[in-house]
């Protein structure tokens, strides 16, 4: 039971350090600036997406992640988010390894601290049969 416990708290705090990272990504398309418009040149997205309603999304969709009963759903969201990120960057040949790291962490937190979700997809130890 303990180790359970454990797993939810350490799933927390990964879900909380990656909806940061999506908070922090929203407000800086609010502030604005001159970095952000340089930002959406080099991905060829300047004047072609309009911000507000993109940034409301990201929050919207984190906001959907943290809350208990919608969690799935919103680690789902956040997936495909990501994966129109990932797309928009390999377009133009920038790196794209820290969204599949961010993929990755949203399910890692989510699985550690949804124990219905855990018991969907379990992870079994190995046992061999060999002599």
């Amino acid at each position: 039971m303990a180790a359970s416990r454990r797993a939810v708290k350490v799933g927390w705090v990964i879900s909380i350090l990656v909806s940061l990272v999506f908070v922090f990504s929203a407000t800086m398309k609010l502030v604005g600036g001159g970095e952000l418009a340089k930002g959406m040149e080099h991905i060829e997205l300047a004047g072609r997406i309009p911000l507000v309603p993109l940034t409301i999304l990201e929050l919207t969709v984190v906001t959907v992640y943290l809350v208990p009963p919608t969690a799935v759903l919103g680690a789902i969201v956040l997936t495909g988010y990501l994966g129109g990120a990932i797309l928009t960057h390999w377009r133009v040949g920038d790196m794209f390894v820290t969204h599949v790291v961010l993929g990755i962490l949203i399910w890692l937190g989510i699985y550690l601290r949804e124990e219905r979700l855990r018991a969907l997809i379990p992870v079994r130890r190995c046992v061999s049969t060999l002599p």
